[in-house]
Order: C-alpha cells, then sequence, then structure tokens
C-alpha cells in the first residue's frame, strides 16, 4: 500500500497523559491529521512505539472519544469511552496505532447506539464484522507510519460514514464543553444550544456515550490534573469551587474516582517523577 504522502504530524499536546513511561530509542507517542474528507469524524490517528528494560505503566484519563485501537501483539479492538483512568502496562517492545473518533462521531461508522460500547473493548471484527479481519496485520505491516495510515483511511470510508444534523451538534456541543473552561452546568449548554435537557441527554447517550453532565465533569477534571502537573501551588478549596464543585470534599472525592488517587497525592507522585 502506497503511503499518504500529506499526512501531517499534529504538534499540540497532548491532554489526560497522567504519566507516560520514559522508554528509549525509536519509541514516545505520535500524531497524525486525517485527510481532510475524514476530518469532521476523526480528531487524529496517533501511535506509541516503546523499548523498555522493564514492565511501566501507562496511565490516562480518557476523554469521550471511541478509539480504534491495533497491536503488534495482534489485538485489534474499538475500546468505548471509559468511566475510569485506562491503565495499560508496558513491557519490552511494541507499537500500538490508534484512530482517535471525535466525541460524537463514531456512531457515523456504526448502526447502533455509542453507549452500547461504554467500558467495553469488543474486537475490530465483532464490531465491523469480516471486512475488519486482518485489520492489525496489514496497518502494522509496515513501520512506517504513514503506510498504516494509507491502509486505515480507506477501510474507514468503505464504511460510509455520514454527517447528519444529530452528529453535528453532538460534536460542537462536546467542543464547546472541551474548550470553554466556563462550562460548568448542563444549564449552560441548554441555554447556549437551546436543546431542551431531555433530547441533550439522549443525543449524549445515543452519539457520545456518556452523559453531557459526565462530559462537563471529566473535561473539568483533565483541566485540573494538567494544573497539579504543571506544579504550581493550589488552593484546594478555590480549584474546587472554580470547577464548579459547592465544596473541597465532593471535588476530592470525584478527582479520586476519576484519577485513582487524591490530588495530593497525585501531586506528590508528579513532584517525586521529575526530580
Amino acid at each position: 500500500m502506497k503511503k499518504r504522502d500529506t499526512a501531517r504530524i499534529k504538534h499540540e499536546k497532548p491532554r489526560g497523559i497522567l504519566n507516560a513511561p520514559a522508554a528509549g530509542g525509536n519509541s514516545g507517542l505520535t500524531r497524525y491529521w486525517p485527510a481532510p474528507d475524514l476530518a469532521p469524524f476523526i480528531e487524529h490517528f496517533w501511535v506509541v512505539r516503546w523499548d523498555v528494560r522493564e514492565p511501566l505503566a501507562a496511565e490516562t484519563v480518557p476523554h469521550p472519544s471511541v478509539h480504534l485501537v491495533l497491536e503488534t501483539s495482534g489485538r485489534a479492538e474499538v475500546i468505548g469511552v471509559m468511566n475510569r483512568k485506562f491503565t495499560r502496562l508496558i513491557e519490552g517492545r511494541g507499537r500500538v496505532f490508534g484512530t482517535k473518533f471525535r466525541p460524537g462521531a463514531f456512531r457515523a461508522f456504526v448502526s447502533r447506539p455509542v453507549s452500547d460500547f461504554t467500558n467495553l473493548r469488543p474486537s475490530v471484527t465483532e464490531v465491523f464484522g469480516a471486512r475488519a479481519r486482518g485489520l492489525g496485520r496489514r496497518v502494522l505491516e509496515s513501520d512506517d507510519d504513514l503506510c498504516g495510515i494509507a491502509v486505515l483511511e480507506p477501510f474507514l470510508r468503505s464504511l460510509r460514514p455520514r454527517m447528519d444534523e444529530s452528529t453535528d451538534l453532538a460534536g460542537r456541543v462536546a467542543a464547546r464543553i472541551a474548550e470553554d473552561r466556563s462550562v460548568l452546568r448542563v444549564e449552560q449548554i441548554v441555554a447556549e444550544f437551546g436543546v431542551p435537557l431531555r433530547r441533550l441527554q439522549r443525543l449524549f447517550k445515543e452519539y457520545v456515550g456518556v452523559s453531557p453532565k459526565w462530559t462537563i465533569q471529566r473535561y473539568r477534571l483533565l483541566e485540573a490534573a494538567e494544573r497539579m502537573a504543571a506544579g504550581t501551588e493550589i488552593a484546594w478549596a478555590d480549584l474546587a469551587l472554580e470547577l464548579g464543585y459547592s465544596d473541597q470534599a465532593h471535588f476530592i472525592r470525584d478527582f479520586k474516582r476519576f484519577v485513582g488517587k487524591t490530588p495530593a497525592h497525585y501531586v506528590r507522585e508528579r513532584l517525586n517523577a521529575h526530580r
């Protein structure tokens, strides 16, 4: 398969990585923009390489996005939106090739609600049928990422995704929540987009896989984790109020539920990691 020469690397800093294991050689995360016709549905392609002497744990807080993930180990799966942090044990040498769908956009590739995939990791053949058989092998056959993209993009086009009013609306609402840190309540979205609450909840269940309230909370907690990782001094009570919590205790509870540790514990780990 001829590689797509025009694939561009995405240089924006990734969000939601709690810790990234140090790896030597040709290692790390690289992300690529999709072709223009797939851009309304695909946020980016991502490739992770590693070569480590001892097993290490990589942790991320997932966004409200579905991922198509192909690994050199032979695993090929669709990962639905996860309610809690995602932990992956990194061992030896390997490569993972992923596709991150925009929030709300995966629905255009399947015939059922995206909530059916929440917290699940079905195989690509379970989701897409026989046409996906051998997809991982074909994508990872070459070590050149662009060759992998040249296999993935025609496969995704063969599923004939179509942008409709609901897909567009779900994507616009999710993007607004992600980009505007002042969005703290579902009522703000209802007022801004003129969508009744019940319809908004149904829309998110069908197209995003999680509730609008969960989506708001996830992005605000991502911001909190990023500020903690930056090493700046934080007044917990003030941060809790800024993120829309009525008190510090509720913020700590939710942060621990999503990240797996208290804010103070997370800050200590980040500080120790940089010493």
